[in-house]
């Protein structure tokens, strides 16, 4: 049965879809970008700043379902240039302290407000 996942602490969906839908025993989080969810405001600020909130609302979201970084299967990360993964995996790096999930780092052209990071992930629940 599908489920639709919501909470104020991580942004308000910019578009037609939901923060995340847990089906089964998967949670799907939607991509997030650097968007502040107590102003709802696109932060756009520097990579360092704009990965560590993407991180911060993907774990606003794992919250909402009792989950946590640990749980993690898969991630996939976009970013504007390509020169800034050193930055962005040592932020990301650090909310996965051991076992780290699958993943791939994309470059691509553009990403929605213009940002310069975007991550999506797929966690598992226990049965």
């Amino acid at each position: 049965m599908k489920k639709i996942v919501y909470t104020k602490n991580a942004p308000a969906p910019i578009g037609p879809y939901s923060q995340a839908v847990r089906y089964g025993n998967l949670v799907l989080v939607s991509g997030q970008v650097a968007i502040n969810p107590a102003t709802g405001q696109f932060e756009s600020g520097d990579i360092k700043s704009q990965t560590k909130l993407v991180m911060e609302n993907l774990k606003a979201i794992l919250l909402e379902e009792g989950l946590s970084f640990a749980e993690v299967l898969k991630c996939s990360i976009f970013i504007k240039d390509m020169n800034d993964f050193p930055v962005v995996n040592e932020i990301y790096g650090g909310y996965f302290k051991s076992e780290p999930p699958a993943r791939e780092t994309v470059e691509v052209a553009r990403l929605p407000k213009d940002a310069l990071v975007e991550i999506s992930l797929i966690a598992g629940i226990d049965a």
